[in-house]
């Protein structure tokens, strides 16, 4: 296939601009968040064992794919995958599409920190004096009342209400921020992350120092670090330790494909790829040091006030964290106006880069797609999501938030565009070809391992989490869209509705014809291998009748041992299949032919043949491994395995990303010129 890196577009003023613009996308409002929680929740320290093994397994992998993908087409992510085949353009709409979904609720999330940004101002104004302000216990019930009822106006079910005005103002200006933050395009971006991005680093810093000096604050590292090794014989540690580094990486929405569509021709892509996820696992990991540590703080002065509250009173999940928990813990301390003001401007900073990249690759997708302007396509695209968000910012808001976040962000969504990714990219197109690419410009080279895991593994561990969570939801003894009286569970019918109503979208747009001076995308052509076409046509009936099988056993009451044997068989006939369709592309991928296709479906279908029977084992496994939970008792100081994890976490962020900066380094003085921004290089440069 043709090098497709035909026209100049423009680009990122440096290397490093685009660097801090991944990890502004990357990092987001759930690292301070969601990843704490998680790892509190699912064994502590225990918890990084299987969180690291999905970083470099899944997380690293994947964004080097979608950056080779968007720098060897220089398009956004629809017109990148149109220029594989033109089918496969509504894979890019329906990453595009989600992503703006995600944006209009993500927005109000940012809307919340920018007033709580100007309470945290107003008290610095008025003797530092915090309307959520409060000792003990009574502290607590005043931060949950200050953000459910003065602030949201919070009411339970699905019924929308009457919209917050004082939420629609911070609103509007998250949206006007972002505007003016992409209107110039991604220059102007570079620019803009070299104050955005390393703000919340510094703020993140400042607050873990001040919450390791405050007493009792190893209290709170316990709980957060001491690790619960019974919680890795649970499945779900490992489900959600590997969606959490799918989710908080910001894969398959558009996003990296639409940045590294903008790098220069000689940009490296393996090495940026490296540095963006582990600096993505570093603020991580240390938001959770400073969120601990100050949460072990404010439970120790509850417990000498008489009134205690431990740690595990306020370590909850999501917003209540954010705008509950730590307001209330931050209000604790000696000139609380001052780091509150702290910690939601780091909120808003890591907000704001997160927003205004998917933002970004909406924007682009569009103008791609149409030729129109920017200066037209953004205006009209922020009202439009501004007007979607007002749904959030109404009193039943955050229901509906939960609801759209759970579907969109979760197993049913951006999990499973990442395994349509790796499907069409490694099965369906010539994954070789985006391997080559970007070791011809990269740091350090990707071996033929990489392939293989995008072809293979990370298809079955990503199809694995995908039929977890459907088999769970199926079988769910409340029900899953109605519950057994025959009711309709309205939020579950929404949630589904609308990732549902994403792909049908994508449909549409990818059938559009809006540009005159777009060309289709050139098709190779295919010469007839009839053994190769037997063989793989042999290999997915070998794969599709055990799946047949194994869907009746579950979908009609049949003897155990009937379902037993059918579930067997759908591992061997996968693991059969996947073998012979996995020989027969290898063997065809180096002719300018395309080999069977019949080969190609032969291997995907046995993916999903081992994905589905591992998620049914573990499915079982979750029913049957019942670990006794014993109350965790109030500890104040780490135990010696903590100090170890430290140790090695540390080790392995220094280590990691000490070596991709050598590595950076070696390659710009072998080449006896640094990279320039602005340098185009030989388009018929070999690849």
């Amino acid at each position: 296939m043709a090098e497709l890196l035909e026209e100049q577009r423009e680009s990122w003023g440096t290397r490093g601009g685009f660097i801090l613009a991944a990890v502004g996308s990357a990092v987001g409002l759930g690292n301070l968040w969601g990843f704490p929680y998680k790892l509190y929740s699912f064994g502590g320290g225990a918890f990084l064992i299987p969180y690291i093994i999905a970083l470099l397994v899944v997380g690293i992998p994947l964004m080097i794919l979608e950056f080779s993908l968007g720098h060897y087409t220089q398009r956004a992510a629809p017109d990148a995958f149109k220029r594989g085949h033109k089918r496969f353009e509504v894979v890019g709409w329906w990453c595009i599409i989600l992503g703006f979904v995600v944006i209009t609720y993500y927005t109000v999330l940012l809307a919340y920190c920018l007033s709580f940004l100007w309470y945290s101002i107003a008290g610095m104004f008025n003797g530092g004096e915090l309307p959520w302000a409060g000792q003990g216990v009574e502290g607590v019930a005043n931060a949950n009342r200050f953000f459910f009822d003065e602030y949201l106006g919070f009411q339970k079910g699905t019924t929308l209400g009457s919209i917050r005005w004082n939420i629609v103002m911070p609103l509007i200006v998250a949206w006007v921020a972002m505007y003016f933050c992409i209107f110039r395009g991604v220059r102007l971006v570079g620019k803009i992350v070299w104050l955005t991005v390393p703000l919340p680093w510094l703020m993140l810093l400042i607050l873990t120092v001040r919450g390791l000096t405050l007493e009792g604050s190893m209290q709170g590292l316990a709980y957060y670090l001491d690790p619960v090794w019974s919680e890795l014989a649970k499945p779900i540690t490992w489900r959600y330790a590997f969606g959490q580094v799918f989710f908080s990486l910001s894969l398959a929405w558009g996003v990296m494909i639409t940045y590294a569509s903008f790098l220069h021709r000689k940009s490296d892509l393996n090495n940026n790829a490296a540095i963006v996820g582990l600096a993505d696992f570093g603020t991580s990991f240390v938001a959770g040091l400073a969120v601990f540590a100050t949460l072990g703080g404010m439970a120790f002065v509850t417990q000498q006030a008489g009134n205690p509250v431990t740690v595990e009173n306020v370590a909850e999940t999501g917003p209540s964290l954010a705008f509950v928990a730590f307001p209330y813990a931050l209000a604790q301390l000696p000139y609380s106006a001052y780091f509150s003001f702290i910690f939601f401007f780091a909120l808003v900073t890591l907000g704001i880069d997160s927003a205004f990249s998917i933002t970004e690759s909406v924007l682009a997708s569009i103008v791609d797609k149409t030729g129109w302007r920017r200066s037209v396509v953004l205006p009209v695209m922020s009202l439009v999501g501004l007007i979607f968000a007002l749904i959030y910012t109404t009193k039943g808001g955050l229901n509906w938030l939960g609801i759209i976040d759970g579907f969109a962000n979760g197993t049913w969504g951006v999990s499973f565009l990442g395994l349509l990714e790796c499907v069409v990219l490694g099965w369906l197109w010539r994954i070789g070809i985006l391997r080559r690419h970007a070791n011809s410009r990269s740091d350090w080279k990707l071996g033929k391992w990489w392939d293989y895991l995008i072809r293979l593994v990370i298809p079955i561990v990503l199809g694995t989490l995908f039929f977890w969570q459907l088999f769970d939801d199926i079988g769910s003894e409340s029900g899953f869209l109605r519950t057994p009286e025959g009711n309709w569970i309205l939020e579950n019918c929404i949630g589904l509705g609308v990732v549902l109503a994403v792909p049908v979208l994508g449909v549409i747009f990818s059938l559009a014809r809006i540009r005159r001076d777009a060309e289709e995308p050139r098709r190779e052509e295919q010469a007839l291998v009839v053994s190769a076409r037997f063989s793989g046509a042999v290999a997915l009936l070998v794969a599709l009748i055990p799946a047949v099988l194994f869907a009746v056993s579950r979908a009609v009451a049949t003897p155990a041992w009937q379902e037993q044997v059918s579930l067997w068989l759908l591992l061997a006939g996968g693991i059969v299949a996947i073998a012979v369709g996995n020989y027969i592309v290898e063997k065809h991928n180096t002719s300018d032919s395309h080999s069977s296709w019949f080969a190609r479906w032969a291997g995907i279908v046995a993916a999903m043949d081992i994905s589905a029977f591992i998620a049914v084992v573990l499915n079982r496994l979750t029913q049957v491994v019942e670990i006794e939970e014993a109350a965790a008792p109030i500890r104040d100081k780490l135990s010696g395995v903590s100090y170890v994890i430290l140790t090695v976490v540390f080790l392995i962020l220094i280590g990691g990303l000490g070596w991709c900066f050598y590595r950076a380094l070696a390659a710009a003085g072998s080449s006896g010129e640094a990279q320039s921004p602005d340098e185009v290089g030989d388009e018929a440069q070999a690849r």
